[in-house]
């Protein structure tokens, strides 16, 4: 019975003087999100509301799914639009719309009218009055509750009028885009594409890097990795993913380095190389998914260790969750179980037994003295020959 959606956004609605900014990146991001439902649409805004109206047959389910993906919306209600404002039209209207909506009418309700539109010939307490006695008039077995309600009827008199009485929640946040961009460091794991989620969660664009080391991990490891951007891109949009060869360098860090400094110093180069890419592609920060104590290389030492080598901030959207906490999101996301397939990344093939837990920077920049004669070949070579994809979810 619904051919139009209201789109309702909560924080963009603070923004003041750039609030439009917002709103037309929200009308860009949704335009996106819906392209590849089949029918006709239109998004419009006008007024502090976004809009949604779909011409002939679509899939209601696909329009919720694909809306519930798109950050800045709070709030997504199927609703009717009434062209004829007559108030008799309009109780006909309303008493329709309960009928088809809720089969069972034992229910507690209220109205909530709002009348924007000031010629209009009641005001908004006399259309929460009307319209709730055009409601007990048809069905006799409703009850008045204005406190705690079961059901609100909610209309909204502007050019036309809205009625609506469900507000599907969306993802929350801000438009992506509206941020700049970031540069995510993706790996196979359950944390990385959750911090890539939050942080395009604030409106920021997400590109990522992935380290692979063939012939230690496999094309699989490397699938997984795609598929784990395919993921998050349903809510960030396509990522341009650079897949950087590792295994060069890993193998030299592993033959010049002590072994407990291995993953410090190979998480440095890491983040050297992620960031050139970053600054290459116009990024104003990296993320990561770290989290403190989580593992050896996330204590506080050993994360300002490897902050040492960035010029660029580093979002760690993770820092202070508990591993049930990022399970939970990953879950949400639907990123988790193609997170825990057996496939390894190159963080894991080489950790020491025993790695240092708080590194003294001096002695590992002492010990990088032993990768002067071959590392900034091995990190030109590397990042001249990566390959970059865009991973999107139309892809699925």
């Amino acid at each position: 019975m619904f051919s139009s959606f209201l789109i309702k956004y909560a924080e963009i609605g603070v923004k003041g003087k750039n609030r439009y900014i917002f709103e037309d990146m929200l009308v860009r991001q949704i335009k996106y999100a819906l392209k590849s439902v089949d029918a006709h649409k239109a998004v419009t805004k006008t007024s502090g509301r976004i809009f949604v109206d779909f011409e002939g047959d679509f899939d209601y389910d696909e329009v919720i799914e694909s809306l519930q993906h798109v950050f800045g919306i709070s709030g997504i209600c199927p609703m009717v639009r009434i062209e004829d404002m007559e108030p008799e039209n309009l109780y006909k209207e309303v008493v329709k719309y309960f009928d088809n909506v809720y089969p069972d009418k034992n229910k507690t309700f209220k109205v909530n009218a709002r009348r924007s539109n000031k010629t209009y010939p009641l005001d908004s307490m006399e259309l929460n009055a009307t319209v709730g006695g055009a409601l007990l008039d048809a069905f006799p077995e409703l009850k008045v509750d204005v406190h705690n309600p079961e059901i609100t009827v909610t209309v909204e008199v502007r050019e036309k009028i809205f009625i609506y009485s469900e507000i599907i929640p969306g993802p929350g946040g801000l438009p992506v885009g509206t941020n700049g961009k970031a540069m995510l460091l993706l790996s196979g794991g359950i944390d990385s594409p959750v911090a890539g989620y939050m942080i395009a969660k604030r409106g920021v664009k997400i590109d990522a890097t992935y380290f692979h080391a063939p012939p230690y991990t496999s094309e699989r490891a490397k699938q997984k990795v795609v598929d784990l951007a395919r993921y998050v891109s349903r809510y960030s949009g396509p990522i341009y993913l650079h897949i950087i060869n590792f295994t060069d360098i890993q193998l030299y860090i592993y033959e010049k380095c002590p072994h407990e400094e291995l993953t410090i110093i190979m998480r440095r180069f890491m983040m050297k190389i992620a960031e050139e890419i970053a600054k290459e592609t116009e990024c104003q920060a990296l993320i990561t998914g770290e989290s403190i104590g989580q593992v050896a290389s996330q204590t506080t030492h050993s994360l300002a260790v490897t902050n040492e080598v960035c010029t660029l901030p580093v979002f760690r959207p993770l820092i202070g969750f508990d591993k049930e906490d990022i399970v939970t999101i990953s879950k949400k996301i639907d990123t988790y179980e193609t997170s825990i397939q057996p496939y390894e990344d190159c963080c894991t093939i080489f950790v020491a037994k025993h790695p240092v837990t708080k590194p003294n920077l001096s002695v590992i920049k002492k010990h990088e003295l032993n990768l002067n004669e071959k590392i900034d070949e091995l990190v030109k070579i590397a990042l001249e020959t990566r390959e970059t994809i865009i991973v999107s979810a139309d892809e699925e």
